[in-house]
């Protein structure tokens, strides 16, 4: 896959620049709670400065669903922004995206200058991929760049159909270097990875990713198992879970991976024990039991020091490897060892890594590994449906024919 990255905008010195960008953090108390997606869209943002432009930054935040949400302002994230990039952050509350303000003050600006949108979400057009709205946005820049891979999965009118636009008027289009690094790690996983290829999977439920699962099978050597999700597949086979979170209605649909996974010659490994508690709490009383044995009224709420063991002697081997969801409530030390002793293996292992999804990465950041991966992915949704193989409206756009 080959698509337009900065170096196809060609002169950029004294022209807009529409930036879209991934600002979907979480505030609290009227402030960024976890700046790590604003510090992502940074080196873009930069380059485009250093190379000349003024920018037009506009992201979405949260679900406000079309409608104005005082809570869902973009305010805290200009100033974060603005103390990030060492530079004014042009931003002003609207009652929607554009106003006649808005578009003057775009229309004014000069190199080095940013203008930042109000959150994209509250024109309902976005999420529809509406084409007036994406025509109205391209009024304001002469150039459109994408940096938000943890949006480019959806067709919505700042990912998909304003580029589309740009594109018809014969206008630039370009990833940022962002998305540019995602696509190219990942397509490293698409490809032919270095082998054994190992995908490491946890979360709570096995219907978020059934479908990762199906395309994984078919590429992977080996499939580690764990989180709640490792219960469905347990509990399918006829062990006994206790009080542990499985989707009865899912079982024939992990019966069916196993016996494609057989089929390939793909390993499909779950954990052997478990540390299981009667309630999801710091002060629980806990103990270790095999994962197929849990006693009712117990739940596992983390992979145990065997399975442990058994998934770090798989990923020891591997070449590549994919991680995606904890092993366990990581958030609760009591119930971390188990996503601590994935993490440290996949970082201790040599191999291609690649991390993805908002709990895993937070698991890397609390234990220090982050500098121990090969990718971080910032998409969770993005990156396993780009690893599935699906066509992205976002990144499909930017190729090059």
């Amino acid at each position: 896959m080959r698509i337009r990255t900065l170096e196809d905008l060609g002169e950029v010195r004294a022209k807009r620049a529409f930036v879209r960008v991934d600002l979907n953090v979480p505030l609290k108390d009227g402030a960024v709670a976890d700046d790590a997606r604003i510090r992502a869209s940074v080196p873009t943002l930069l380059e485009l400065l250093r190379r000349g432009a003024s920018l037009v930054v506009a992201s979405h935040l949260g679900r406000p669903k079309g409608a104005v949400v005082e809570e869902a302002r973009l305010a805290p994230v200009a100033a974060r922004l603005a103390e990030l990039l060492g530079r004014e952050v042009l931003y002003s509350p609207t009652d929607g995206v554009l106003d006649p303000h808005v578009e003057q003050r775009c229309a004014a600006l000069e190199g080095g200058e940013i203008v930042l949108l109000e959150n994209l979400r509250f024109d309902p057009r976005e999420e529809a991929n509406d084409r007036g709205f994406a025509e109205e946005l391209t009024t304001l820049a002469e150039v459109y760049v994408d940096d938000a891979f943890g949006a480019v999965h959806r067709a919505h009118a700042s990912v998909a159909m304003l580029p589309e636009v740009f594109l018809e008027q014969e206008r630039p289009v370009a990833a940022g270097r962002l998305l540019q690094r995602e696509v190219e790690a990942l397509s490293r996983l698409l490809g032919e990875p270095a082998r054994p290829y190992v995908a490491v999977l946890g979360g709570a439920k096995v219907s978020d990713k059934l479908s990762t699962i199906g395309a994984l099978v078919e590429r992977v050597d080996a499939l580690l198992v764990g989180g709640a999700m490792a219960f469905t597949f347990i509990a399918a086979e006829g062990g006994e879970v206790g009080d542990s979170l499985i989707e009865r209605d899912r079982f024939e649909d992990v019966r069916a991976a196993r016996t494609r996974a057989e089929e390939r010659g793909v390993v499909i490994q779950l954990p052997e024990d478990v540390v299981a508690a009667p309630e999801v709490s710091p002060e629980a009383q806990r103990q270790t039991v095999p994962a197929g044995e849990i006693p009712r009224g117990l739940m596992g709420l983390d992979i145990g020091p065997r399975a442990v063991e058994a998934f770090a002697r798989t990923i020891a081997d591997a070449k590549t490897i994919l991680w995606n969801g904890p092993m366990g409530v990581f958030e609760f030390e009591p119930f971390s060892d188990g996503t601590r002793g994935v993490a440290t293996a996949i970082a201790a292992s040599g191999a291609f890594s690649v991390a993805g999804g908002g709990d895993s990465l937070a698991a890397v950041k609390e234990f220090g590994l982050e500098d121990r991966f090969g990718h971080l992915s910032t998409g969770g949704g993005a990156s396993l449906e780009f690893l599935e193989g699906r066509t992205l409206p976002g990144i499909a756009v930017l190729e090059v024919e």
